[in-house]
């Protein structure tokens, strides 16, 4: 139907005739307009929901039959799929400039696709704790992460990606920190409601105190606003948030241990602080850790009842065929809270089940980012945390 029906446009003079247009078109863009919103609304669908089974008892594999190495990282769910960051050891001990940070995908955390390696052509040095974050005023997927130039002389660098796999670009390999000077160690991302970003991490040569820094609205760079310490001599820190709490876990420093290391617990208003210690979820009476774990993150999912926060941990040395890359992780059931807010000890928990949010299937990329193993010019021949010989791999020595 055209709109001479309505207004008789071709019987009135020009100006008149473009005035009667004017509101007509009008209508008619506010009449899309709401086509639109309704389009939209009726397409968007209620997230389902799955029974989902989370196992703690062996190495976890991709779909294509490997162990997963992807350790002292984070999980998360972006773009309608789970991400889990983690970085590769491989066969050595941890200290080579071959670790690789790398990134797997999945629509129910149980089927898992390798997604490539994160950085491009990073300088020689060691790498752990890669941490991803989304900006939502940027639309940038940012990679923070831990590096050593030279052991022990902590550098934090940052980098981006428009896809939540990567590859990513360095954009600062030095990021200065209000502690940089006495080099940074162990950090993790928290991003709040608001998009404002914050990275908690240690000061190796303050005796590793943590602090807690937020970051610029871009998230590549600190504001310099600090908090006051949380923890000495701690590391493997991170922070979320339930309702108006914000929590931040991690306890003493672990190079690696076998035994673990707890999970010191403590609560704020504000993710600056001040912060105030309510109890270690990870030591019993005695001392003692529940699970033989170093934590990496606290990851947030949604489930058919609401959301769980699930402790996650490295279970080093515990490899069944003494690959450090095939060390377990722990991924804890979700988090028990008292009704005063303080969280209930954990639980070693070797499998269990949770209706969990269902992402999209995957799809198709052309090829995954995969840098070569470089030969290490300077390396290092003693394990540092147990003092034990590595060949010119990095690789520990069979004991004879």
């Amino acid at each position: 139907m055209s709109l001479q029906c309505f207004y008789r446009v071709d019987a009135a003079p020009p100006r008149r005739r473009a005035a009667l247009l004017r509101p007509a078109a009008s209508v008619l863009v506010l009449l899309f307009l709401v086509l639109c919103l309704l389009g939209r609304k009726s397409a968007a669908q209620p997230p389902k929901f799955r029974s989902v089974t989370i196992q703690n008892t062996e190495p976890r594999r991709d779909v294509d039959g490997n162990v997963i190495d992807a350790h002292d990282g984070c999980l998360h769910f972006y773009a309608g799929r789970y991400y889990l960051y983690g970085t590769a050891y491989g066969k050595t001990a941890g200290y080579t400039i071959n670790n690789r940070f790398r990134v797997y995908s999945s629509a129910d955390m149980e089927h898992w696709t390798f997604e490539g390696e994160l950085l491009q052509s990073p300088p020689d040095g060691v790498y752990y704790r890669p941490y991803v974050a989304y900006n939502q005023l940027t639309r940038k997927y940012v990679l923070w992460y831990n590096w050593y130039p030279k052991l022990w002389a902590g550098e934090v660098g940052v980098a981006t990606s428009d896809t939540p796999v990567g590859p990513f670009t360095i954009v600062n390999t030095h990021v200065e920190l209000s502690q940089a000077k006495d080099h940074p160690g162990d950090g993790s991302l928290f991003v709040d409601n608001d998009n404002s970003a914050y990275f908690i991490y240690t000061a190796i040569d303050q005796h590793h105190s943590i602090r807690v820094e937020r970051l610029a609205p871009d998230f590549l760079s600190s504001t310099g606003l600090v908090s006051g310490v949380l923890g000495v001599g701690c590391e493997a820190p991170s922070i979320f948030r339930r309702g108006s709490s914000y929590y931040a876990l991690f306890d003493t420093t672990c190079c690696f241990c076998t035994e673990g290391s707890g999970a010191r617990v403590l609560v704020a208003s504000n993710p600056m602080g001040p912060y105030r210690e309510l109890a270690n979820i990870n030591r019993d009476a005695s001392g003692k850790t529940t699970i033989p774990a170093q934590q990496t993150f606290v990851a947030t999912i949604e489930t058919a009842d609401g959301p769980a926060y699930l402790w996650m941990g490295d279970e080093w040395n515990s490899r069944p065929d003494g690959t450090k890359g095939h060390d377990l992780q722990y991924w804890g059931p979700p988090l028990r809270f008292a009704p005063d807010g303080s969280i209930l000890p954990l639980e070693k928990t070797r499998n269990w089940t949770v209706q969990a949010a269902l992402g999209q299937p995957r799809t198709e990329r052309s090829g995954r980012y995969v840098w070569p193993q470089k030969v290490d010019p300077n390396p290092i021949r003693t394990d540092a945390c147990f003092g034990t010989p590595l060949n010119e791999r990095g690789e520990p020595v069979a004991a004879k």
